[in-house]
Parts: C-alpha cells; structure tokens; sequence
C-alpha cells in the first residue's frame, strides 16, 4: 500500500477533520482515507459504503420519531423460570 502526504493542510479543516474522527470512532488517517473514498464513489456513481451502526442510527436514532415506553421489570417474575434438566433437553 502506498502513502500519500499533503502539505500546507488549513487548520480548520485539520479540526474538522479530527471532530469527525471522534465521531466517527476512528483515527484521523483512517477519517481521511473514508473521506476520500466517499468522494470518489460519489463522482462515480457509486453509493459509499455505510456500516451498520450508521444506518441504524440514521433511521431508527434520536429525533426519528421513535418513542417507545418500555414497562418496569418486577423484582419478582409471574412465573417460575423454565426447568431444562429432564433427559430430552440432555444431547
């Protein structure tokens, strides 16, 4: 794999890069290198690829819509737990 060094980079950007780094748990290489080959999916025509955690978040993360209550759990169950020690659950 090859390197490539870029000089004279704006410290504004060299910030928001490094923001979005954070943000998106990686270092600030690896930010760059996805930024990069965002760009030149998109020129091509081609969707980038989006990992699980990013798609999940888009459509179902805060400010979507979605508000669920959940109910309390009692400290005492309804019911007794399962027994799965007769001999057909034994293999």
């Amino acid at each position: 794999m090859s390197s490539l060094l870029i000089r004279d980079v704006d410290e504004t950007l060299r910030s928001q890069l490094k923001v979005r780094a954070r943000a998106n748990h990686r270092s600030l290489a690896e930010e760059v290198r996805e930024t990069l080959r965002t760009a030149i999916a998109r020129d091509a025509g081609v969707a980038p690829k989006t990992d699980i955690v990013a798609l999940f978040t888009q459509h179902f993360g805060p400010g979507n819509g979605v508000e669920l209550d959940l109910p309390l759990r009692s400290v005492t169950p309804d019911r007794p737990p399962p027994d799965f020690s007769a001999a057909e659950y034994d293999r």
